[in-house]
């Protein structure tokens, strides 16, 4: 590649990062259709291999997808708003018990007045606005109604999505060997191996880190409610959700599981079964659901995870919270691919 090619290149790949800069709001139910389409190919592939019709195995994948995604907000969104209105009307009670039990002797124990803990206003806002709450889903729609714009741009991802990710099922193979076949053919070989192996890290990642958090999440919600922790979905939802960063799921959710435990018993023995239903979801995910689901292949640090998100939300917001992780495990794919090529070279052995 000479010097004019390799400008070309650049200033190819700055314009491409600049569009997906200024588009990113578009590209939100594009980007969310063709993850659809990612994960449900294989499925596609694995009909097709039994002598189905192409277009018939994507329109079974396509039916099972969003059957699915359909009915996880009609059987979660009611529960979770039952939850949170019987947590919140209880709330000025469990303020009240804090305020005279525990205040005085946490004063004691900080040496400050037990005047400078008053959780009064805490417990008058929750009085006001607790009955609020049993709304959540009518308030949403309520706020969203009064917007026309924000409310049309909704109902157009809500169609788009699905549309796209038909589509993009059905020409998944035409496109993949098209982009192939743009590839100038003196680097195709090491592009394909490249493509190879970002696909069997995004595929762990994508089918294997989601499976895990959503076992986690089932375990630890099923778990706590077992105990008889008002809000145990609620806090299985958030912890499953957060465990895509090692150890992150297990804090958050023992110490709001272990919070609400507190607060509902007032007493320390049901701590210790908090304990040991997130001891038994931390063994689990440690010895049967990553190494059976996920494997070895994504290799992200827990720092370099946390950054991911929080960079691609800053940059890209919505989009690139979405595309965070997935891009932090090619590019770790990438970055390895270097190593390997650099310590192969003769900068690396100081060989002329």
């Amino acid at each position: 590649m000479n010097e004019s090619q390799k400008w070309l290149l650049l200033i190819g790949l700055s314009i491409i990062g600049m569009l997906l800069y200024l588009l990113a709001p578009v590209l939100t139910p594009f980007l969310i259709a063709a993850l659809f389409a990612y994960m449900g190919d294989p499925l596609v592939d694995r009909l097709e291999s039994y002598k189905l019709p192409r277009s018939i195995a994507v329109t079974v994948v396509f039916i099972v997808i969003f059957s699915i995604v359909l009915t996880i907000p009609f059987i979660f969104i009611p529960l979770l708003e039952q939850q949170i209105s019987s947590f919140l009307s209880k709330l000025p009670g469990y303020i009240q018990w804090l305020q005279t039990t525990i205040v005085p002797d946490l004063a004691k124990i900080l040496g400050v007045n037990a005047n400078d803990l008053d959780f009064s206003q805490v417990q008058n806002l929750a009085m006001q606005h607790w009955q609020e709450a049993g709304g959540l889903a009518t308030s949403f729609l309520s706020s969203a109604k009064q917007s026309g714009l924000v409310m049309l741009a909704w109902m157009a991802n809500i169609v788009l999505v699905p549309v796209v990710t038909f589509y993009l099922l059905r020409d998944w193979d035409i496109l993949i060997s098209r982009i192939r076949e743009l590839i100038p053919r003196k680097y195709e070989s090491d592009a394909v191996n490249l493509a190879k192996s970002s696909d069997a890290v995004l595929g762990a990642f994508l089918r294997g880190q989601l499976s895990v958090m959503l076992c986690l999440g089932v375990v630890y919600a099923l778990g706590l409610w077992a105990i008889g922790i008002d809000i145990a979905i609620l806090i299985g939802i958030i912890a499953g959700v957060v465990s895509f960063v090692p150890y992150l799921g297990f804090i958050v959710g023992i110490l709001l599981a272990s919070a609400a435990a507190f607060m509902q018993f007032h007493e320390f023995l049901p701590l210790i079964w908090v304990a040991l239903v997130f001891g038994i979801g931390q063994a689990l995910e440690g010895m049967v659901l990553t190494p059976l689901l996920v494997g070895d292949k994504i290799g992200l640090h827990p720092v370099a995870v946390i950054f991911a998100v929080l960079a691609g939300g800053q940059l890209f917001g919505f989009l690139g919270i979405l595309v965070a992780l997935p891009a932090a495990a090619v590019a770790m794919v990438l970055i390895r691919h270097a190593h390997e090529r650099y310590v192969g070279s003769e900068l690396y052995s100081g060989e002329s």
